[in-house]
């Protein structure tokens, strides 16, 4: 296996976006010892982490280590040499163009959030690129529920950049004993398995909610995972990088647990919610309800076919009612079992 030469790293980080994985990452940076600033768009969360160490909104019961700084004010990481970007996909563009007066041209934008955008069908380094053409693009995405990762539980991701030497010097700046960071050049690979596989947890959620066993769950994930590996291959993305952390491990883990936002909307639905019922309350953004139409929409434009989550698209959109979209998906045409 290929190693990473030892690598310079970026002490001064900025994170954007005060969720739950907006401050577990800053967690992280804080952890490996350097100096970050996370940027909140709440008064009360921010005052809230800068005097009690805590984020009891989107992070409830869990203590920060004081190196943590917040703020309100993106002008306040004008001198931060690493950019984390954290907000929901759907917000990613507004946030990086609020952001553009106040970064140096060149600046590494690490993107954090997984999400295809509606309207445009962009991935986020393509939102990116537009939004800040002279920002460095990178990619952190692997199975990584964000209170596991704030009490410094292990936890492998990917970075994705395509820059091996840049992308070391991230991996070096973030990793910690309790977080590791694999190098990966594919920010297309990273970007298409973290939008789909949030989608499928939605798919995976009705069927337990509606009590379809296991088999029904492992064939989900199974053919869910198919799905992935066809639109992102089909978008240029390297099959290796689907089949490793960023892809099968953080569908895995998305898919299997109620800790998932977008597998508790599914729950929620499957057990004969609404969609506005299964959402109530909840402060944390589930990406797969808003990706989904996106996502089935590029899949049109490409010609790849996409089921399951073409299914998911209409129960949200209260197409098709859980039943009927079981029957369908199980009455399509027979076939060879294939990947691709």
């Amino acid at each position: 296996m290929k190693k990473l030469k030892h690598a310079d790293h970026f002490d001064k980080i900025g994170v954007i976006g005060a969720g739950a994985w907006g401050t577990a990452l800053a967690q992280v940076c804080a952890r490996a010892g350097r100096e970050v600033i996370l940027q909140a768009r709440e008064a009360d969360v921010v005052g809230s982490i800068n005097t009690a160490h805590r984020n009891e909104i989107y992070l409830k019961g869990i203590d920060l280590l004081p190196q943590v700084k917040a703020t309100a004010d993106l002008s306040d990481l004008a001198e931060c040499e690493l950019i984390l970007a954290v907000p929901p996909a759907q917000h990613m563009r507004a946030t990086l163009k609020a952001l553009a007066p106040f970064i140096s041209e060149g600046v590494p934008i690490v993107l954090c959030a997984k999400g295809v955008e509606r309207g445009t069908d962009a991935l986020m380094n393509e939102v990116l690129a537009e939004a800040l053409p002279n920002a460095t693009p990178a990619v952190l995405s692997g199975p990584s529920f964000a209170a596991e990762v704030a009490k410094g539980l292990p936890a492998a991701v990917t970075l994705a950049c395509p820059d091996v030497d840049l992308g070391a010097q991230i991996i070096h700046t973030l990793a910690t004993p309790t977080f590791r960071p694999y190098h990966s050049d594919d920010m297309i690979g990273a970007e298409a398995a973290g939008a789909l596989k949030n989608v499928l947890a939605i798919a995976c959620g009705i069927s337990e909610g509606r009590g379809l066993g296991r088999n029904a769950h492992a064939a989900l994930i199974t053919r869910g995972f198919a799905e992935i590996l066809r639109f992102a291959v089909t978008l240029g993305a390297k099959p290796e990088t689907v089949a490793g952390l960023c892809g099968l491990g953080d569908l895995v883990l998305t898919c299997s647990s109620p800790q998932s936002r977008n597998m508790s909307v599914g729950l929620a639905l499957g057990g004969g919610q609404t969609l506005e019922q299964a959402l109530a309350g909840k402060v944390s953004v589930a990406e797969g309800v808003e990706s989904a139409p996106a996502v089935v929409h590029l899949a049109h434009k490409l010609g790849v076919e996409l089921p399951i989550c073409e299914a998911v698209a209409a129960i949200l959109a209260g197409e098709a009612g859980v039943e009927d979209t079981v029957s369908a998906l199980m009455s399509r045409p027979l076939k060879f079992e294939s990947a691709i």
